[in-house]
């Protein structure tokens, strides 16, 4: 019979050789936002990397688009069910749910300074525990679009709530997803809140650029923006910013720049899928075999 020691010496190795397998590699690919018929299984993952589904989107409004205080609804493609999560974590134990998003049909959500702040964070935090609970997620992800000319919540909603939800071993990963007309109230909310901001998934599509040179700017300035180890550079499959294998050049220029390059964001694996999933496979390959940079 194996002791207990014994086992937690062979426990200690797993989680030591696990970690050094994915060596801090992350790749984030949103799913289940457009309606395309879309599974979790198809998606190509290698074993080195840590992988982290987001699904799109769980949205605090009715069906019609009104704001629901803080209670958040699951809004992605009906198939991507609680078991299905549970089957895909079984063997990558990665997901998360991303809030709001930019639009519920022909509805634009936008922030909306709600009466009560802690009142919402408080309904927020109730509704994203049980989703939490429900469909087995690891995090959420940040993805309001739309604000204000007066927000005056949103860094104290969002930092307490993802706070509150990690302080409770509700979530263990948290990450922003700004564009290049919402990077205020988000640098407002990482220079507050930043220690529980695991991730930034800045939408570098929108700022559009479209060679690797001007990739490199782009992401220079959001690094004074966020900490650079934090941010991660992203690609729109057949979208907008660069296209092509031009967004790998931009990577390989990141490193060449002194960037530690240390995941990639996709949006998303519904458009990949009629592709078979290349940027997904050539990101993934392109992690494992990058250099150990050191960040700017």
């Amino acid at each position: 019979m194996v002791s207990f020691n014994q086992f937690l010496a062979h426990l200690i190795v797993l989680v030591f050789l696990f970690s050094s397998l994915c060596d801090g590699k992350v790749m984030m690919e949103y799913i289940g936002a457009t309606g395309v018929p879309v599974s979790f299984d198809k998606v190509p993952i290698d074993d080195g990397i840590d992988f982290h589904f987001v699904l799109g989107f769980a949205i605090d409004a009715n069906n019609s688009g009104e704001p629901q205080n803080g209670m958040f609804s699951p809004y992605w493609l009906s198939t991507l069910t609680p078991k299905s999560v549970a089957r895909i974590k079984a063997r990558h134990p990665n997901v998360l749910a991303s809030l709001s998003g930019w639009s519920l049909g022909d509805k634009v959500l936008s922030w909306y300074n709600p009466k009560d702040p802690d009142h919402w964070i408080s309904n927020a935090f109730t509704s994203l525990q049980s989703l939490a609970s429900d469909y087995h997620l690891d995090g959420i992800d940040i993805d309001y679009e739309t604000f204000p000319r007066n927000d005056t919540t949103f860094s104290y909603c969002i930092g307490e709530l993802i706070t509150s939800l990690k302080n409770n071993s509700i979530i263990s990963v948290a990450t922003i997803a700004p564009y290049y007309r919402t990077v205020d109230p988000y640098i407002r909310l990482f220079k507050e809140y930043g220690g529980v901001i695991d991730y930034v998934n800045h939408q570098f599509y929108t700022d559009r650029v479209r060679d690797p040179r001007a990739y490199v700017e782009a992401f220079r300035t959001r690094a004074t923006q966020f900490e650079a180890e934090k941010l991660l550079p992203s690609y729109e499959v057949d979208g907008r910013g660069i296209q092509g294998d031009a967004f790998f050049d931009a990577l390989a220029l990141l490193e060449k720049s002194g960037f530690s390059v240390n995941g990639v964001m996709i949006f998303s694996a519904d458009a990949s899928k009629s592709n078979g999933y290349y940027y997904e496979r050539k990101s993934q390959a392109f992690l494992l075999n990058s250099t150990a940079a050191t960040s700017n």
